[in-house]
């Protein structure tokens, strides 16, 4: 695989290919080239003097080299049946599973590890994230259905909300930290809920702004995590809302035999209601 040459050691000529394609599709220079650990050397590397030497410039701002894959805490292989792919995470139709996950429940297990750690699947793991996966869209369906309202300001709550938005960029830029920045985002997640129950949110609009922009934004678009349950999840949201509608009228006629029999009903089915102080949200739990 090497020989000498006038000018060093040489290599086999296969890097060629994805320095031509890269340039023909990406240009001369890029953002991102990801790859596995072991391409560092010698593929990229001649990558990168092909391209100079072709272009006379640095072809790619960021390197991202992953680490391996594991299932169950060992390591693929065809031959033990210790492997699982794609479709099979999303159907379930993997003897490893115990059901499918929608892709962006899979996105959001995998961008928990560090690109550069080895990254072990396994069912638990993945039922795990789902859960942590839906309380992430909860707090931010509760972020977009809220009509804000400024009162007394917690100056300590404003630096710690400020504080934690400013800490996702940082842990971003930080050679793309994203099991730091999801934890960040649960922190977040905790002072939303928080906010919910007793709808006292106590920040200013300001803060309110940078707080909906930032989660929003690194849920949605940074880390590109989407709701993909089912093509029924809007028909499922209405009825649950003509549900609490109903309740809210049982409610409002002091009907509360009725009110409570709906929340005990849906609470049994993992939908679990809370009362606030000038509305009612709900989040659907496993």
């Amino acid at each position: 695989m090497k020989w000498s040459s006038p000018w060093s050691v040489g290599f086999p000529g296969w890097h060629l290919e994805c320095s031509a394609m890269s340039n023909k599709y990406l240009g001369s220079k890029f953002d991102i080239h990801g790859g596995g650990m072991d391409l560092k050397f010698p593929h990229h590397e001649c990558e990168i003097a092909q391209a100079k030497g072709a272009n006379n410039e640095q072809p790619v701002n960021y390197w991202i080299h992953s680490n391996m894959l594991t299932l169950n805490g060992k390591r693929m292989s065809k031959s033990t049946g210790n492997t699982i792919l794609p479709f099979e995470l999303f159907s379930g139709s993997s003897t490893h599973l115990t059901q499918g996950f929608s892709p962006s429940v899979v996105r959001f297990f995998m961008l928990q590890a560090h690109y550069g750690g080895i990254l072990d699947f396994s069912n638990d793991a993945l039922v795990a994230s789902e859960k942590g996966f839906r309380k992430l869209l909860t707090a931010l369906e509760t972020l977009n259905n809220h009509s804000f309202k400024e009162t007394d300001i917690d100056k300590i709550m404003e630096t710690k909300i400020v504080s934690l938005c400013d800490s996702c960029y940082e842990n971003m830029n930080d050679d793309f930290n994203t099991p730091k920045v999801i934890a960040s985002l649960f922190e977040l997640v905790s002072l939303i809920n928080g906010f919910s129950s007793n709808n006292k949110w106590k920040i200013s609009k300001n803060t309110f702004e940078k707080l909906i922009h930032t989660f929003s934004g690194f849920v949605e678009e940074i880390l590109g995590l989407k709701n993909e349950y089912s093509g029924d999840n809007n028909l499922s949201k209405k009825l649950i809302e003509m549900i609490l509608n109903i309740r809210s009228d049982a409610k409002a006629n002091k009907n509360y035999q009725i009110s409570d029999q709906i929340r005990d009903e849906l609470n049994k089915i993992g939908i679990e209601i809370k009362d606030g102080k000038d509305n009612t949200t709900y989040s659907i739990n496993d």
